[in-house]
């Protein structure tokens, strides 16, 4: 570790994740995460020292600056509380500027809460860019990354069907996800094919929803452990201009950058082999086999490859979104968060029915922008 402290994950705790959460406030919102967190972890708001907060750009709400009135739910009065925005991989860098204040030895026991009400806006909309900068197209997020699957399709040779078989495993993870959001009994191949073509390749089924959402995690020094820990053994957190000169957005030169540096940090040198199930941020089905790619899971050409083989699969030799991942659950600021929070939960053995069996090391990954931000770290059963 670059940083001398250790820092533990001792609790986690989300609420039910759904398009529209009509019975609470955004402060309710993130406070019934908060409180499941904490009551995993044995404590109360008394016994947390600083609060972390992340969400997407507030345009996806309208409320700006959220994080000034969320003190009070969050139990932050007259303690320090600070907000992280690196767009869709705010839930990511939240945790890692949580555990950085552990790590650092600032504080003993750190509070990180990350959450997104879409229903009390339109992302799409949001992220759809008007004149006079761009001709406003309306696409949103899909319609930006479809080129770039194109693109991988064509430089990768992958056939059309990759992406269903993404969508269908993930959802069919999401099952035994009590907190998913979608979830589709019988789904399978056909379903998928017969729904319709958003941004070609893209089809409905191949695409995340919009989620009403917030997870939570109590970050804690060694000597402040409760429970059973998730012990932190690398983080990194890298980026890149969305525009720079001869950038490659099918797999960008940031992740792979976070990538081997987490790697570095973890004494990983074959993430496959070495990390038993990853939760990673894959928004459009295609992006499961571009980032087992970028992240060094498979060589360049070769994602599609294995995920055709179901190795990712949750009973595969690398599971990749046992929870259902962002296909199934995508409260955007706290996307990111739930996968670190996912991770976490492997490796405590206490993810419920999509459990992987004797999972010791783990991933949490989240990206966001224009793929241009990364956040990544792996979490252990053993102390490092």
């Amino acid at each position: 570790m670059t940083m001398g402290n250790r820092c533990a994950v001792i609790g986690v705790g989300q609420t039910h994740y759904t398009t529209k959460r009509r019975d609470v406030s955004i402060a309710g919102l993130v406070r019934e995460a908060a409180l499941r967190a904490l009551e995993d972890a044995g404590l109360t708001f008394k016994d947390i020292d600083a609060v972390v907060i992340g969400k997407a750009p507030d345009l996806f709400e309208g409320v700006m600056m959220p994080e000034a009135y969320l003190a009070d739910a969050l139990g932050a009065a007259g303690k320090p509380m600070m907000r992280v925005h690196t767009a869709g991989s705010v839930g990511g860098s939240t945790a890692l500027v949580g555990a950085s204040l552990i790590q650092g030895g600032v504080h003993e026991r750190v509070l990180v809460v990350a959450f997104e009400k879409q229903s009390e806006s339109n992302a799409t909309w949001a992220l759809s860019t008007h004149l006079p900068f761009s001709a406003s197209l309306v696409v949103g997020a899909g319609g930006y990354f479809a080129p770039h699957i194109r693109e991988y399709m064509r430089r990768s040779g992958a056939p059309g069907h990759i992406g269903t078989l993404v969508a269908v495993k993930d959802r069919l993870n999401a099952l035994k996800n009590p907190y998913a959001h979608l979830k589709i009994p019988g789904i399978d191949q056909k379903m998928v094919e017969s729904t319709p073509m958003l941004w070609e390749p893209i089809r409905y089924l191949e695409t995340c929803p919009s989620s009403d959402g917030a997870c939570a995690m109590v970050l804690s020094s060694e000597s402040a452990v409760t429970g059973t820990p998730a012990w932190v053994h690398g983080t990194a957190m890298r980026s890149e201009p969305i525009f720079r000169a001869g950038r490659d957005t099918v797999s960008p030169q940031a992740g792979k950058d976070c990538a081997a540096d987490v790697y570095r940090q973890a004494g990983i040198a074959d993430p496959r082999r070495q990390i038993d199930v990853a939760e990673v941020y894959v928004p459009f089905s295609w992006y499961e086999p571009m980032w087992l790619e970028n992240l060094g899971f498979a060589a360049e050409g070769e994602g599609w490859k294995l995920t055709e083989s179901g190795a990712t699969a949750l009973d595969g030799d690398t599971p990749w979104n046992a929870s259902g991942g962002v296909l199934s659950s995508n409260p955007i600021g706290a996307s990111g968060l739930i996968r670190f929070a996912e991770a976490a939960l492997q490796v405590r053995g206490m993810a419920g029915e999509h459990q992987v069996d004797g999972a010791r090391t783990a991933l949490g990954h989240a990206y966001g922008g224009g793929a241009q931000f990364f956040a990544m770290w792996i979490v252990g059963r053993e102390r490092p």
